[in-house]
């Protein structure tokens, strides 16, 4: 029975979430929050699989989201809505609500095929090297979207609410909420299994001693294939709930500044730490919320909000703060942090390290 007591905490979660926004005790920006989380999870864990466990340096993760993105967004357009590119859907409307996670992992698959252009050369490039040949991904991924005009290019691509719409004329349920809640599982449940096995010691023997690995018989090159690839895949499922929720997308939502959140995240979290990146990246997306309100601006003078300069004699409570204003204080932390505690909030370890009772529900083995 102890086995089954964090399933079913879980589904207590999952279904109070559900149900507290069906009767709208949630209000959509409660709800907005508590899905950009679970998409904060997913990146931040699933990058944790290469930059924590496998102790490499990769910086361009927001590139496999933004093909999930676009791949998942693109096929749901193409089969059901109207759209000036595609024509006529494919298919009816309300079946999007069963085709819908069939979706998503075909753009976690595009992206997981795309892992390989990062996958390869970390064959034999490490640290710095293999940090710039992420980042180039990065930059190629914006600039191919940016350049095709059949999808939008720099301008977008769009209509995915209408997919969300559909799903909730069908049945109606908060749709959004349960796909990332049930990813947000998902990815929990790939990254423990799969670190926790007996095949995924290997990426963590390549963290330790790449070179001792290989004489130990492990197959460095393909423990590198597969975690990239799972790694990658991951983000693209993160990047195709992403799409959803807003119901539009630019290359410039998933330019550098993207990918530095999942490393923001992987690092105040812990390297290594699967409980490190949840807690993380909770902590992160609760902080960029409380940084959109500021104390009022006691003086008066020319003052910068929202792209507009005016002249004001008091700004009141509540004002959102500039989206510089994140990018400030976020590094910020992370000097501080590499400062006064490099190895994150937790380390390499895991809550049931720290809180040695909790190992009779769960533990990693």
């Amino acid at each position: 029975m102890q086995r089954l007591t964090v399933p079913v905490l879980l589904a207590i979660v999952f279904f109070v979430l559900v149900g507290l926004s069906y009767y709208d005790l949630l209000d959509l920006y409660i709800q907005s929050v508590i899905m950009f989380v679970g998409i904060n999870i997913i990146m931040g864990s699933s990058l944790n699989i290469v930059n924590g466990y496998m102790g490499e340096f990769a910086c361009g993760h927001a590139a496999f989201m933004a093909i999930g993105a676009y791949i998942s967004s693109i096929i749901n357009v193409m089969l059901f809505t109207q759209d000036r590119i595609f024509g006529a859907p494919l298919l009816p409307p309300e079946m999007s609500l069963y085709f819908f996670p069939f979706v998503l992992l075909i753009g976690g698959f595009g992206a997981a095929v795309a892992g390989l252009l990062v996958a390869i050369p970390s064959f034999k490039t490490r640290g710095d090297y293999l940090a710039i040949i992420t980042i180039a991904a990065n930059f190629i991924v914006t600039s191919t979207i940016i350049n095709m005009d059949t999808i939008g290019g720099s301008r977008g691509f769009m209509g995915m609410k209408q997919i969300t719409f559909a799903m909730e004329d069908v049945v109606f349920l908060p749709w959004m909420l349960i796909w990332v809640i049930l990813s947000t599982y998902f990815t929990i449940w790939v990254i423990y299994r799969y670190v926790s096995s007996t095949y995924g010691k290997g990426i963590i023997a390549i963290h330790q001693d790449e070179v001792a690995a290989e004489i130990m018989s492990v197959n460095t090159n393909k423990m590198k294939l597969v975690a990239f690839m799972i790694s990658s895949g991951l983000a693209g499922l993160a990047g195709g709930l992403f799409a959803h929720i807003l119901g539009y997308i630019n290359p410039g939502s998933f330019g550098i500044l993207k990918s530095t959140e999942a490393l923001v995240i992987v690092y105040l979290g812990g390297m290594g730490s699967l409980s490190g990146s949840i807690l993380a990246a909770i902590l992160f997306t609760l902080l960029l919320e409380g940084l959109r309100f500021v104390l009022p601006w006691m003086s008066s003078g020319l003052h910068w909000f929202d792209g507009v300069f005016y002249w004001a004699d008091l700004i009141p409570d509540g004002y959102q703060v500039s989206q510089v204003w994140k990018w400030v204080i976020i590094p910020l932390i992370l000097v501080l942090l590499m400062q006064f505690r490099p190895e994150g909030i937790m380390g390499n370890k895991e809550l049931p390290d720290l809180f040695p009772r909790l190992r009779r529900w769960y533990s990693f083995k």
